[in-house]
């Protein structure tokens, strides 16, 4: 499985995860009883472990949101861990198919509860918008744009508006001063507010 590497956090915690091993059905199986049983740790630790890739893969999905990719790992691993809390291995089907639900969950909260100091996404209607408004391509054209939007209201059954509305809003993402520009960089983006010109001690001190 490739992934980009985009910081040097990333790219230490991907080499730490390629160390874990993906389970086989029989292997994977036989822990998930241990750890529903008999609430066994360590069977616990192995199932969250060789599931971390699979929950980077998903976050990767959601990297256009203008949140940070490890937050959202973060955020999809907690829903990783309470998959596995809630596994049933009798049920037959695989643990990442189970968990992938939980896995979104949490990042999607996440992005939602990040997104803007303002609510964002309320409504079931903004809910999906938020996920959908992406879809869009980029407007060229003005008639070419008004007609994807009216294509995705018609396929999510929310109005024009809505659609216009939400993709509004997601283009004047708030913006916090104290983030940082970059992973890499220790420069805030109140740093880049300063004010270069003389101040008014300095000034008065040229005049004088």
């Amino acid at each position: 499985m490739n992934y980009p590497i985009e910081t040097d956090g990333l790219r230490i915690y991907l080499s730490q995860i390629e160390r874990y091993p993906i389970l086989s059905r029989e292997e994977e199986n036989k822990l998930a009883i241990r750890y529903r049983d008999g609430q066994d740790r360590q069977a616990g630790q192995v199932l969250i472990t060789s599931n971390l890739r699979f929950v980077i893969k998903v976050a990767l999905g959601y990297r256009n949101y203008g949140v940070k990719l490890m937050d959202l790992i973060q955020e999809g691993n907690i829903g990783l861990m309470k998959a596995v809390q809630r596994f049933d291995p009798d049920k037959g089907y695989r643990l990442i198919s189970y968990a992938i639900w939980w896995i979104k969950a949490y990042i999607q909260n996440y992005i939602i509860r990040s997104w803007s100091l303002v609510k964002l996404g309320t409504t079931q209607a903004q809910r999906k918008l938020f996920y959908r408004v992406g879809d869009l391509p980029d407007a060229t054209d003005v008639d070419d744009h008004l007609d994807n939007v009216a294509r995705l209201a018609d396929k999510i059954k929310v109005t024009e508006d809505e659609v216009i509305d939400m993709a509004a809003r997601l283009k004047a993402h708030d913006l916090s001063l104290d983030d940082l520009i970059g992973d890499r960089s220790r420069d805030s983006f109140a740093d880049t507010l300063r004010d270069d010109s003389p101040d008014q001690e300095e000034i008065l001190a040229e005049l004088e």
